[in-house]
């Protein structure tokens, strides 16, 4: 079965070209500045073919037009033919209260999305965008949406409800959804196999540290609390979102600084996390320079605040779970950050999770087991595949159509 897995931006395009049978990525590539000046696709194969093409994309259906056609191509393609694709499988980010899984894609579920661009203005269009696409250029093609939300959706009441009038709640559906549902799912499934345990039999804390960054408590399998809430922005400090922050902030710099919605959005979404406290960067990597190499003391003050705000969720989640048998560490930062990973870990040990550091600082971008083998908590690698869960998702729900 051969599936195409997409993931739409306001202004790109990221896809995948799966072989399920092998499990085999056999194609991918991006498409970026969709509708701006100098858009260009990038394409590659699985034997290390690749090409980068530059030329107008006026929207994304042009640039899924592009996509399809490399992936047809007789010179750069991976498919003799459009019928090789048997499913495209769309990450779509807000599901709402509406979708627990992922949802063959009907004009009913289409309809529940656009219910829920209100919850994410910002990334459900473009999500939409490519749905549409697909339906017009593979009209015989099923398509399957698979929700960064659903994960959360076994979330207990009193974890996901907020302490605002329970009116606004049921008028505007105003509650912790959780984000990064495919990667906290992923890590958490093959944690287990690693572990060689059943699902319902541990108790983990999955930590997803990238530019974005959530973290997840999952009991039996099901997650019930996790840190970002009705947007992405709650939760870790991130490479420019704010994480927590006391509400009375934004309406004392609205005020003083004369400013309206528009503008706080963005100054909590672009201009804050760590590239707002150090004035550097948003990439942790050239903090890191910064912070170790020119003693810069913003950047030394933010990765401070960086790994403080995560060893406190950490121990939040231990007191929700009762405990922990695993913390995953995943995303670009969880994955071949060692030195933060070392930061997080460090005065936990009363916890039962001791790291060890010659285990930690040779686990970059691998699977691996990085505690020492005395800790009472196993402290793993994993690198996250969001793209592999659409993927099977997608294949399970087709075979159910068969």
């Amino acid at each position: 079965m051969k599936i195409i897995i997409i993931n739409c931006g306001s202004s790109s395009i990221k896809y995948q070209l799966f072989d399920l049978a092998t499990r085999e990525i056999l194609a991918r590539g991006q498409v970026e500045k969709i509708g701006l000046h100098g858009s260009f696709i990038r394409h590659e194969r699985n034997d290390g073919d690749q090409v980068t093409l530059e030329g107008e994309i006026v929207d994304h259906q042009a640039g899924i037009e592009y996509m399809l056609g490399l992936l047809t191509s007789k010179k750069r393609g991976s498919l003799k033919s459009f019928d090789e694709i048997d499913a495209v499988g769309h990450r779509v980010v807000h599901g709402g209260e509406k979708f627990h899984d992922s949802m063959l894609i009907t004009q009913e579920v289409i309809k529940g999305v656009e219910d829920c661009i209100d919850l994410a203005p910002l990334h459900n269009p473009p999500n939409l965008k490519g749905i549409y696409a697909i339906q017009s250029l593979l009209p015989k093609v099923p398509q399957v949406a698979t929700f960064d939300t659903a994960f959360h959706q076994t979330m207990p009441d009193y974890a996901y409800m907020y302490a605002i009038p329970y009116s606004l709640y049921k008028k505007y559906g105003l509650r912790r959804y959780g984000f990064h549902g495919s990667s906290h799912r992923y890590v958490a499934k093959r944690a287990c196999e690693i572990l060689g345990k059943k699902a319902e039999d541990l108790k983990l804390i999955t930590c997803h540290l990238g530019n974005g960054a959530s973290m997840t408590a999952i009991k039996g399998g099901r997650s019930v609390d996790t840190s970002m809430g009705l947007t992405p922005v709650e939760g870790l400090i991130m490479g420019t979102r704010t994480g927590d922050l006391d509400l009375g902030v934004l309406i004392y710099i609205m005020q003083k600084e004369e400013i309206g919605l528009n503008a706080i959005n963005t100054l909590i979404n672009k201009h804050s996390g760590m590239l707002g406290v150090t004035g550097v960067s948003s990439d942790m990597r050239e903090i890191e320079t910064e912070a170790c190499e020119k003693k810069n003391e913003r950047a030394i003050l933010g990765l401070s605040m960086y790994h403080y705000r995560i060893k406190k969720y950490i121990g939040s989640y231990m007191a929700a779970l009762g405990g922990a048998d695993a913390i995953v560490f995943t995303g670009g930062i969880g994955e071949n950050a060692t030195r933060s990973r070392q930061e997080i870990c460090k005065g936990l040990e009363y916890m039962g999770i001791e790291l060890d550091q010659v285990k930690n600082k040779a686990a970059r971008g691998k699977e691996a087991i990085i505690s020492k083998d005395s800790s009472r908590v196993k402290l793993m690698v994993i690198p996250t595949n969001e793209e592999l869960v659409i993927a099977e998702d997608t294949a399970r729900i087709i075979k159910e159509l068969k």
